[in-house]
């Protein structure tokens, strides 16, 4: 397919990824929100009687609203019910179909680092589709073992079991790509939750109401279990989605830890505003997460491994040399590197004032987190980068 038309179809699916995802996050948020917020109606009121658990009243946008939520289920069905799910399938579909486009078709640059681990595209790919796949098959496990009576035990059996993907994928693909395969894994299981238990236990309920039965409480009750789960883990997911801009994660030696410490940070923020809304005062969650946060900050800041010492001079023409075999392929107006057809990033370094103006940029790709060349493809000695860093420290002389 030609390169431009797969990227023009990349920037549409991203943006659709981003509506359907908007969609699917905001929905959790409203609904585990009004969860909480839930007050029960006064007893012996007609709410009471026909069966209300809780009820809030709120204005939004010039109207009054009522919402209600029953213990079990109202007396009678109406004839329309509103199913939340099309939201979740559509946010997996076109994330899945972004990570085909986006690693699986360029996964010898976008997915392997021959400095970790040799893989041919096959296993890459192989492996990043088991990710997926086996994450949800143990989770669902864990859920329907006896860990998933109790709330908290399994919350942290899961971070812990995501905790040893995470460090899996770091012994063999790149940082970038074990970050992106960390969140289509957690991004997976939550559409999987919505897919195969909150969905069909749903339309159970409903079919028992329809035949005339009473529905199976136990539905309800795995259903809001799932949708719990998948509202902890909205945040760590939205991060692994924009991980791809921010290095210095995901170059990190112990980048599997970092990815893991950014993750608690968002459930215990997350875990914060649940219990808010529930009315509790709960400071300690958000002083954990903004802990969490100063560690990974500390952790992540430039720390840089000693490099060869450079041999003869170092001048602007020796850099531009090993920037013309070394970068140019990505960053040039139009890129040779197979499937690119515009410069990666919008960095360009084909001429002098292009390689000066973006010295600095660099300096903290190439010479800090080294996570450029991508993939180390083009093959950049550390020699090179110290020739690099030489003529930076320099000044970044033009001549």
């Amino acid at each position: 397919m030609d390169a431009h038309l797969i990227e023009f179809l990349g920037l549409l699916v991203r943006w659709l990824h981003v509506i359907a995802g908007i969609a699917w996050i905001g929905s959790s948020f409203y609904f585990i929100w009004l969860d909480n917020s839930l007050e029960p109606p006064p007893p012996g009121s007609e709410a009471a009687k026909k069966g209300v658990a809780g009820e809030l009243w709120a204005v939004h946008g010039g109207g009054f609203y009522n919402p209600q939520k029953y213990a079990v289920a109202p007396a009678a069905l109406p004839d329309h019910l509103h199913w939340f799910k099309w939201e979740a399938y559509t946010t997996w579909l076109s994330g899945f179909a972004l990570l085909g486009l986006g690693y699986w078709m360029k996964a010898q640059a976008m997915m392997v680092d021959a400095n970790i681990a040799t893989l041919t595209t096959g296993q890459a790919v192989g492996l990043g589709a088991v990710s997926m796949v086996g994450s949800w098959l143990l989770y669902d496990l864990l859920c329907k073992s006896p860990f998933g009576r109790h709330d908290g035990l399994l919350g942290a059996v899961v971070f812990g079991f995501l905790t040893a993907l995470a460090w899996g994928l770091a012994q063999l693909l790149g940082g970038r790509a074990m970050f992106i395969h960390v969140g289509t894994a957690i991004g997976t299981i939550m559409a999987a939750n919505v897919f195969f238990v909150i969905i069909p236990g749903q339309k159970r309920m409903v079919a028992a109401m329809r035949a005339g039965g009473a529905p199976d409480p136990g539905d309800g009750r795995r259903a809001k279990q799932r949708s719990v789960h998948n509202n902890y883990f909205t945040l760590p997911v939205l991060f692994l989605m924009v991980s791809n801009h921010y290095a210095s994660t995901y170059s990190h030696p112990y980048n599997w830890a970092v990815l893991m410490l950014l993750a608690a940070a968002g459930v215990v923020i997350r875990h914060f505003f649940n219990r808010r809304h529930k009315g509790v005062h709960a400071w300690q969650y958000p002083a954990l997460g903004a802990v969490l946060l100063g560690v990974v900050a500390w952790w992540t800041a430039p720390r840089l491994t000693p490099l060869p010492p450079v041999q003869g001079e170092v001048n602007f023409n020796r850099v531009r040399a090993i920037i013309g075999q070394r970068c140019v392929t990505c960053h040039s107006p139009v890129p040779t590197f197979p499937g690119y057809t515009q410069p990666q990033g919008g960095v360009l370094l084909h001429t002098p004032v292009a390689i000066t103006q973006n010295a600095e940029r660099l300096y903290q790709q190439v010479v800090v987190t080294r996570i450029m060349p991508l993939g180390n493809l083009t093959k950049m000695t550390d020699e090179e980068r110290a020739v690099i860093a030489a003529w930076i420290k320099a000044g970044a002389p033009a001549q």
